[in-house]
């Protein structure tokens, strides 16, 4: 069975408010079995253009990863942010195949 990932590119525009969101997250996040694997940090824009804050989390699964997504934990959690930040956010299947080398 694939990962799955969200990946997460955000501007917040609110930070107070948008703390409210981090904390109602994390009960979905939990029940679906959520792993950060990025969750802002230093970067460096190689290529295109970039937002302030980056997230990479990891799924147990591709379906797990969309599970959460459609939740109703989640999207409770994603209306307290609507509003205070701008994000981009793809869930995508992980991939097992051949690596360079």
């Amino acid at each position: 069975m694939m990962k799955g990932y969200w990946i997460g590119r955000v501007d917040v525009t609110n930070p107070d408010a948008y703390q409210n969101y981090v904390k109602a997250n994390a009960v979905p996040f939990a029940k679906y079995g959520a792993r950060f694997l990025v969750r802002g940090g230093a970067y460096r824009v190689g290529e295109g253009e970039a937002r302030a804050r980056n997230v990479v989390i990891e799924f147990p699964s591709y379906e797990a990863a969309l599970e959460c997504w459609d939740s109703p934990e989640y999207q409770a959690a994603k209306a307290e942010r609507d509003g205070h930040a701008v994000a981009d956010i793809i869930i995508i299947e992980g991939y097992e195949g051949p690596q360079p080398g």
